[in-house]
């Protein structure tokens, strides 16, 4: 079969080779699933440079979240099991782990639907317990994790301000439902969250990037607000300032999403179950930008990584408009 190989660390684009390779054999308690489609994670970019939590043995396939097939013909959403990642044309996943893939979302839109939008119900709903008619703002609106959590915001009633990086993720978030878009590049993100806001502030605050979001963030949150620690994608782990947190009275909130897999794995079904009626309802929909042939996938996790895509883009390991 066909699969990507990393064997030495570095920029995706530079480390990802295609060849022919055996077709990975299924552990204990494992399933052999052919990829209909793998979605792109900014975690795919990191594996391959040796910074992901997780470092499998070299040679390893990237790709940590498909849309794939059972033997059986049922079409289910999984995780991967390392070092045997979705960027092939087979794949192993935990056979308790499946997923069924929503009937109202195709290959690409169901293989997009597991970790951001997983992590997306956790934080807000889980850690930050997001009410109807609260304010909400999502750093990176147009990016993978941000767009699903702008539609799970909407879907909860709550009003969302989406803070992007120029003009033409703009246009994205505001696509996506953001009853406010605020560009990081040209605006005055704290002034401007203030003004719609009464002074009041947000009271959560959905944070995937860190650094310099993360300190806007602490300036802009409302009293008893939450901001929610999802990731670094800017490269820079902020320092919180406790005594500020103290003296504002608002929470800051870490979320591993991974970590329900073991700690409390009936919350996940749970959760699924749940994007499941909002996909059926078309309350959210994956934001699938573009849909890459296997060939592709180097280019296409390198852009992931470096900030450029918008919403998420899937790899099609056999073609087609899945």
């Amino acid at each position: 079969m066909q699969a990507w190989q990393v064997h030495e660390n570095g920029e995706p684009g530079e480390v990802m080779r295609l060849g022919e390779v055996a077709r990975p054999e299924p552990g204990e308690g494992q399933l052999l699933l052919k990829v209909r489609a793998a979605n792109i994670n900014f975690p795919d970019a990191l594996l391959c440079r040796g910074q992901y939590q997780i470092r499998p043995p070299l040679p390893f396939t990237p790709g940590v979240e498909i849309c794939g097939e059972t033997e059986d013909g049922r079409r289910v959403i999984a995780n991967p099991a390392l070092p045997y990642g979705g960027f092939a044309e087979y794949a192993v996943a935990d056979a308790t782990a499946l997923l069924p893939a929503p009937d109202a979302l195709d290959d690409a839109e169901a293989a997009a639907l597991h970790i951001g939008y997983q992590t997306g119900w956790f934080g807000l709903h889980r850690r930050a317990h997001l009410q109807a008619g609260e304010t909400l703002l999502v750093h990176a609106a147009a990016g993978g994790v941000g767009s699903a959590a702008v539609q799970l915001g909407k879907a909860a009633g709550a009003t969302v301000i989406g803070v992007v990086g120029g003009a033409e993720k703009a246009a994205v978030a505001r696509d996506l439902g953001c009853d406010l878009v605020l560009d990081r590049r040209a605006d005055d993100v704290v002034g401007a969250v203030k003004e719609a806001t009464g002074g009041r502030g947000a009271d959560v605050v959905y944070d995937p990037v860190g650094g310099d979001a993360y300190a806007k963030s602490a300036k802009c949150v409302a009293f008893e607000g939450r901001i929610v620690v999802v990731g670094f994608a800017s490269g820079a782990i902020p320092t919180p300032a406790l005594n500020h947190a103290l003296v504002k009275n608002y929470s800051i909130l870490g979320l591993h999403w991974g970590l329900y897999a073991s700690k409390d794995p009936r919350l996940i079904l749970r959760c699924h179950e749940e994007l499941t009626e909002l996909a059926a309802k078309g309350a959210i929909k994956p934001l699938v930008s573009e849909r890459v042939p296997m060939e592709g996938a180097a280019a296409a996790v390198q852009r992931v990584a470096d900030g450029v895509t918008t919403g998420r883009v899937a790899v099609l390991p056999y073609g087609g408009a899945a």
